[in-house]
């Protein structure tokens, strides 16, 4: 893609393979951006960023950090990292029920998917996830090229799928699955089971590695309204192509910017005001 020369650089931060921060060697950082990708960051029909230059360049002039937070898995998050100049920053990977630290082997992270595989083969038929299908029937499922289908099998922490059974099946499952320690959370398309944490959940976990000065968490859809209230300001960026978030209540939505350009377009848009005057 032509998106390849923004880099975003935080000078001497220093993450461990653990996961945390060296506290002695990293200065406080001023900003920490929390930023969803497929249409957000990322425009919804290309899934360019060329629009969003704006913003990040601001980013760089204003030494911030910037934390990619997707439904997308480490496999597929951490080329974009690499083009977008990430790599030395974590990265909320399967909606928050995991983060992807800089350096660290995802190898380490299987244990969680492992028992969540083998949970779901004690509970009752019906649920067909991403573990049960090859990567043509995901790329059919989700309209995915075969290559990023392979990847977004590549699982660590959670289990989409969908549900092949009746209205009535579906609620003994998910009772079963709730009985069991799982969560399900239905999308667009998919039915995702995991562990429970959210993106606001793995944002917290970041900020308290991290201690960010001032955080700001932006979002398109429902999944990321945890994670935009969790922050000291967010932007919802309009969004055109499905389901938006409803207002909040007054005291959190006072601290809540909505754009009026969607994409990477509102993206930049609400970065260049939630940051004026810094």
């Amino acid at each position: 893609m032509e998106n390849s020369s923004v880099r975003i650089y935080i000078p001497h931060l220093q993450i461990s393979t653990s996961g945390a921060m060296n506290d002695a060697a990293a200065p406080t950082l001023p900003l920490l951006v929390f930023s969803d990708l497929d249409g957000t960051l990322l425009d919804h029909h290309d899934y360019g960023w060329d629009a969003a230059r704006p913003g990040l360049a601001l980013l760089t002039e204003l030494d911030a950090g910037l934390v990619l937070a997707s439904s997308k898995t480490a496999a597929e998050i951490q080329p974009l990292q690499r083009d977008m100049g990430l790599t030395h920053m974590p990265a909320i990977v399967e909606n928050g029920a995991g983060v992807l630290w800089p350096g660290k082997s995802n190898s380490d992270d299987d244990d969680a998917y492992l028992r969540l595989r083998n949970i779901l083969r004690s509970l009752p038929k019906g649920f067909v996830g991403f573990g049960d299908l090859t990567a043509q029937e995901v790329a059919q499922k989700t309209g995915l090229s075969l290559v990023q289908a392979a990847l977004a099998k590549q699982r660590n922490f959670s289990e989409p799928g969908l549900w092949t059974g009746s209205e009535t099946s579906l609620q003994t499952f998910l009772s079963a699955a709730a009985s069991a320690g799982l969560f399900a959370r239905q999308g667009g398309r998919f039915l995702t089971l995991s562990f429970g944490k959210t993106k606001a959940d793995a944002m917290m976990d970041i900020v308290e590695h991290l201690k960010p000065v001032r955080t700001i968490a932006l979002g398109d859809a429902p999944n990321d309204s945890e994670m935009i209230c969790a922050a000291d300001q967010g932007a919802i960026i309009a969004n055109t192509d499905g389901p938006s978030i409803p207002p909040f209540p007054p005291e959190i939505e006072a601290r809540i910017l909505r754009t009026t350009q969607s994409g990477p377009r509102g993206w930049s848009e609400a970065i260049l005001t939630l940051t004026a005057g810094l």
